[in-house]
């Protein structure tokens, strides 16, 4: 980089951070930061926010590219794996796969965390809000987008889990103010991480119906009960359909094998291993605090039934007239049969 770029990167910066430092505040109970920021509508840490505008300027997609969605503990990690295992598997074979050494954020990069590893890749994700994305990265623009949504009872449980552990990480006695209800009462007010959740549904949902053909709209509970046709339709969408000799040969049970939670916890580079997009990351995160246990209405052993009926309402209140609350109300039904 000439002196001439560095200086102008540096003043790029420079006014990212004094428009951060305009923004509504909140304080975060459930993070290891003390403060979310309130941009375009959604709540972020100062470190996420800085990269989403800067992204937002920067980033342009390869032609023909596939971007997997997802709000934060919604199913990323399994969607990152099943995707980059069904567009290489004419270069690796499940048994040789690079995820086996490899940890699904390494192969599909997050494009606002870590833009320059993105830049070339044809598969990458994001965390960002539909309506916040880079022009050159929406559905209008030719990209494909993958959504991957998940009951909102399981979601805050699941990110409540995930953040207490990266608070204890990096403080011993860190766990003692991160009582699930007051994670759960952030969560209802659409002010945890990302939130609002039912927004960041809304936004992609929204872009499913305008662009069928370019956003396909996954939810968890699904793919867990239907794992082989939801793997099929992923595969036909990003372009890459297995054939019948394929599943003759037994590729996508393979593929299934490979990617799931207990075939990717078990892994050393999940063990050991550490995420860390870039070096102006402030931490660190331990790749086995992306996986726990990935089941569908496990949070009944944190919520009770009140708590969940309040969610519930909520959302269902947020997704009148959508389209989604009929959808929601049938993963509600799987959870309690």
């Amino acid at each position: 980089m000439s002196k001439t770029e560095q200086q102008k990167s540096t003043a790029a910066d420079e006014g990212i951070k004094q428009l951060v430092s305009t923004l509504p505040t909140k304080p975060d109970c459930n993070s290891t930061t003390n403060l979310l920021y309130q941009y375009q509508g959604f709540w972020y840490h100062q470190f996420y926010l800085e990269h989403l505008i800067a992204a937002q300027t920067h980033f342009t997609p390869e032609p023909n590219s596939t971007i997997l969605c997802s709000y934060p503990k919604t199913g990323t990690t399994w969607l990152k794996a099943l995707s980059f295992a069904i567009t290489t598997r004419t270069h690796y074979p499940p048994s040789q796969s690079p995820l086996l050494s490899r940890f699904p954020h390494d192969c599909v990069p997050f494009f606002e965390l870590a833009p320059s590893v993105a830049r070339n890749k044809l598969l990458v994700a994001t965390h960002i809000p539909y309506t916040s994305l880079p022009a050159a990265a929406a559905a209008a623009s030719g990209c494909k987008l993958a959504y991957i949504c998940r009951d909102p009872k399981d979601v805050v449980v699941s990110l409540w889990q995930f953040q207490r552990k990266q608070k204890k990480e990096e403080d011993d006695d860190g766990d003692a103010d991160m009582g699930i209800e007051e994670a759960f009462e952030q969560f209802c007010e659409g002010n945890s991480v990302a939130g609002p959740y039912w927004d960041h549904v809304l936004g992609y949902w929204r872009a499913s119906l305008e662009f069928p053909e370019r956003v396909l709209f996954v939810r968890y509970e699904e793919l867990k009960r239907e794992t082989e046709r939801c793997v099929k339709a992923l595969a036909d969408f990003l372009g890459c359909g297995f054939s019948l000799e394929e599943e003759k040969q037994g590729i996508v049970q393979g593929i299934i094998d490979l990617c799931s939670i207990e075939s990717l916890k078990g892994l050393d580079v999940t063990k050991n291993g550490r995420f860390a997009p870039t070096e102006s990351m402030p931490y660190t995160i331990h790749n086995s605090s992306f996986y726990r246990k990935g089941e569908v209405g496990d949070w009944r052993n944190f919520l009770t039934e009140e708590m969940g009926a309040r969610l519930d309402k909520i959302m269902a209140d947020r997704f009148a007239g959508s389209g989604l609350g009929l959808w929601f109300s049938a993963s509600n039904q799987e959870t309690t049969n």
